[in-house]
């Protein structure tokens, strides 16, 4: 493959270490509706957008009895814990690093707006990543492919330009799949490298900062 156009990065998991803040989020949000699901099973569903993670794990009865309130109960539960986020390791040296190497850079979050913001401060990213999405941008989040195709988009490029996704979790990959893109997936999203492969994931890497050692064993070399 040549070198491709487009790095799209996915943020939550990938880049800031934020995946069991919001199982835990989500598994409180839940209880306070009275529903109780195993933290293990809501862990396996983070990587997919709020907007699809309420069926998924309760099925459409449960998305059209409590989902719009499941999902602010979930903000309200996150927000607290945002301070405690940290950049995964080599973050912002992989953002910097690709564009070095001519990438453009842009990052598909399905996040809220202000979460977005406030990583892109905790990355120092705002000079390096070209351009970002929220879930303000799309209506359906991953495993569709919207976000990314927003993301392209959002750099003035066609849906169909070469890019390659960075990701953490099966949904990225499943997203990237739709959207035509090889991904490259770190492994802080805790899914087992055999789950990740069989999605389709071209490369695995443990942080940020390996994939960038790493580079030239991917797509993105």
């Amino acid at each position: 493959m040549s070198s491709p156009l487009v790095a799209v990065l996915d943020v939550d998991g990938t880049l800031v270490d934020t995946n069991y803040q919001h199982a835990l989020a989500w598994y409180r949000a839940f209880r306070s509706l009275g529903e109780t699901f195993p933290v293990w099973r809501i862990h396996r569903l983070i990587g997919m957008g709020g907007d699809q993670l309420v069926s998924a794990i309760g099925g459409d009865e449960l998305e059209e009895r409590i989902g719009d309130e499941a999902r602010e109960r979930w903000v309200a539960e996150v927000d607290p814990m945002i301070g405690e986020v940290a950049p995964l390791p080599g973050a912002r040296d992989l953002l910097a690093g690709l564009r070095e190497r001519g990438h453009r850079v842009v990052l598909a979050s399905s996040g809220k707006p202000h979460h977005v913001d406030h990583y892109l401060d905790l990355l120092d990213a705002r000079d390096v990543a070209q351009a970002w999405t929220t879930s303000g941008d799309v209506e359906a989040t991953k495993p569709a492919p919207d976000l990314l195709q927003v993301a392209l988009r959002k750099l003035g490029e066609p849906e169909d330009a070469a890019s390659v996704l960075v990701g953490d979790s099966v949904w990225d990959v499943e997203a990237a799949k739709n959207a035509g893109m090889p991904a490259v997936v770190v492994r802080s999203g805790g899914f087992g490298d055999d789950e990740l492969r069989d999605a389709g994931a071209v490369a695995l890497f443990d942080t940020p900062g390996d994939l960038l050692a790493g580079i030239d064993g991917t797509p993105l070399r």
